[in-house]
């Protein structure tokens, strides 16, 4: 439980730093705030927004230390608090709650009144030094060759990263504020004419921004690159070990928000050329994807790196056999056999046996026909068979067989009451992907039937899809060793990458309907797949 509540917790506090100083690089180099002048709405919004988000930060990196600490304590029986608070990881963390609270406070006073020159440069210092100081407890510090070289690395790495995804979120906030203003509508701010837009909008402002965000995305790749080569070592690497799959699963998100990057940049470019041209932007859905690869990111803390993984690695044909296309499993183990044989649920499991591979297989096949069926409804609605709008009322369904059959050790089916069996990550994980799967059915069924409106309603949807894929790139199974639970989980990568597609694809489909039917396939497709993907899922 610990570990999935830390790694949530980090991918959190990497989005909110990265929101505080990118707001920074975006108040100083984009809207080029300046000292002892009061600051304007727009000013002020992106310190509001730093001052939120750095407080959010320094919450979040307290209850990091707190899980620690709690993790400790269930092991060793007490709180040991003066031996935890003399490790790196607790010197560390605490200095960054006390830089957050410090961002927090000098952003708060700056939005209230004009400034001298100081108080602005201590907020730039004081926001890079939170989001550099995470490199001090990276894999690098406990590296012995090439340390402090890996450390520099990983510190320019997550700075050119907030840059970038911090400053798309002002970019998105500025919009949406610019639109309640009544500059035009929110949805429509970023891909109307130069001469209809104002302020935020002008060609000069969005070439600053993308500027900064071109050379943040250089300094990314640059800096990953080196990272990779250290941290996975070669290429069997990136197919036989957990580590070297999840920076596959970062460089497969990366690309795409690339790519809309260059669109983003290539329209910045042309509207500044030629006013009057349409801006056309995908900055929410590039926004959307660096999210979710900072919490992909996040995952990368819990897991060794690869290139220390030299003795339980998985081969590049035990892998692929997880994903060969097999008859699946249609009938059910008796659950009398599986609670004779599996170990309790609240102790501590020995090894995983036959029959407990079979029930997560059947379990995985039934899930995969009911997904693969939606996709196929979802496509005929797309092509114009109205009776199809239906198709979402399927999630019910899956959602049912899900929450009886995850974990059949706890109720309905096991001997462990529902509340217990919520202390156990597997569990807990489990219920949270079936209460997702239920709003998916009823929101998505009320939209396409017109109970409720697209707007917002609609946007349920791909939100909830693409929080799924971000918390299957973070879902982790208590296994026995690592090489197991490597092929145990090896496909809930391209899951949780089809997720995150899907759920911004249908995005992209509700903001933009100029961008024609290619979102509208894009999402369909990638939510069959993931059905696919299911049906074929293989334990052994």
């Amino acid at each position: 439980m610990a570990g999935f509540v830390d790694v949530l917790l980090r991918g959190l506090i990497l989005v909110l730093t990265s929101v505080a100083l990118g707001g920074v690089a975006w108040l100083r180099f984009v809207l080029r705030a300046e000292p002892h002048v009061k600051p304007e709405a727009r000013t002020a919004l992106a310190l509001r927004t730093i001052a939120a988000a750095a407080t959010g930060a320094a919450l979040a990196q307290a209850a990091v230390v707190l899980v620690g600490l709690t993790a400790v304590a269930d092991v060793h029986g007490a709180w040991p608090l003066a031996a935890f608070f003399e490790t790196t990881f607790a010197l560390t963390a605490t200095a960054r709650v006390v830089l957050a609270a410090a961002v927090a406070a000098l952003a708060f006073t700056l939005a209230r009144r004009a400034a001298p020159r100081l108080p602005w440069t201590a907020l730039t210092v004081t926001a890079t030094l939170l989001v550099a100081s995470s490199a001090v407890v990276s894999h690098a510090v406990a590296r012995v060759e090439w340390r402090a070289p890996l450390i520099a690395l990983d510190a320019a790495h997550q700075v050119a990263a907030a840059l970038w995804i911090g400053g798309l979120a002002h970019l998105v906030l500025s919009a949406i504020a610019d639109g309640r203003a009544g500059v035009t509508e929110p949805r429509r701010i970023l891909n109307r004419p130069p001469s209809d837009r104002a302020g935020l909008a002008d060609p000069a402002t969005m070439n600053r921004f993308s500027t900064l965000a071109f050379r943040s995305m250089a300094a990314i790749v640059l800096a990953g690159l080196a990272l990779t080569l250290a941290y996975v070592g070669d290429l069997a690497a990136f197919v036989g070990t957990a580590y070297g799959v999840m920076v596959l699963s970062k460089v497969a998100l990366l690309v795409p928000a690339l790519a809309l990057a260059g669109l983003n940049m290539r329209a910045v470019r042309r509207a500044a050329q030629a006013p009057g041209t349409r801006l056309f932007s995908f900055v929410e859905i590039e926004l959307g994807l660096g999210i979710t690869i900072l919490f992909a990111a996040a995952s990368l803390t819990s897991l060794p790196p690869a290139v220390d993984v030299t003795t339980d690695r998985a081969t590049v044909a035990e892998v692929a056999a997880r994903f060969a296309p097999a008859a699946p499993r249609l009938t059910s183990p008796p659950i009398d056999e599986l609670l004779r044989a599996a170990d309790p649920l609240m102790g501590r499991q020995v090894e995983r046996k036959p029959v407990e591979r079979a029930w997560s297989e059947y379990n995985h096949h039934w899930a995969g026909l009911f997904v693969v069926t939606m996709g196929a409804l979802a496509i005929l609605h797309f092509l114009g068979l109205r009776a199809a709008r239906h198709w979402p009322l399927v999630f019910l369904g899956l959602a049912t067989f899900l929450f009886i059959r995850n974990d059949p050790r706890a109720w309905p089916l096991g001997p462990a009451g529902f509340w217990e069996s919520l202390t156990l990550p597997d569990v807990l994980q489990h219920r949270t992907f079936v209460f997702i799967v239920v709003a998916f059915g009823l929101f998505e069924w009320m939209v396409r039937t017109g109970r409720l409106a697209e707007r917002p309603w609609g946007y349920v949807f791909p939100l909830l899809c693409a929080a799924g894929g971000g918390l299957l790139l973070t879902h982790s199974h208590a296994m026995f060793n690592l090489k197991d639970e490597f092929l145990s989980e090896v496909t809930h990568a391209p899951l949780g990458i089809l997720g995150a597609f899907a759920g911004w694809g249908r995005w992209l489909e509700l903001r933009l309907p100029a961008a024609g039917r290619a979102a509208g396939w894009t999402w369909r497709g990638c939510f069959t797949a993931v059905g696919l993907i299911l049906l074929f899922y293989r334990e052994g």
